[in-house]
């Protein structure tokens, strides 16, 4: 007689509808208790902003050209001093660390 080795054991699968039985039988909240608490909590959240108060305030940085002895690495985007210029080609500079 030729067994089915994948295949639940009866006590497994009776087990299993019994623990599916309880998760259905308890007292879950329904969809909609959930999205309401959800929603009161968005409107909680708007009011506050998490760490003090909001400031519109502008940021102020001062750019600096680039200087004489500095490129910009085509790859990386980086400014970079000549010194670790590793190659130019079709007139695009490449840094050291891009090209090695």
């Amino acid at each position: 007689m030729a067994t089915d080795y994948d295949e639940v054991r009866s006590d497994v699968k009776e087990s299993q509808d019994r623990s599916l039985e309880a998760l259905q039988s308890a007292n879950a909240p329904d969809a909609r208790s959930v999205v309401r608490e959800l929603d009161e909590s968005d409107a909680i959240d708007d009011a506050s902003v998490p760490g003090g108060e909001f400031i519109a305030e502008e940021l102020t940085v001062q750019v600096i050209p680039q200087a004489h002895d500095e490129f910009t690495c085509y790859s990386c985007f980086l400014v970079r001093h000549r010194s670790q210029l590793a190659k130019e080609k079709n007139g695009h500079a490449y840094c050291v660390e891009c090209e090695g």
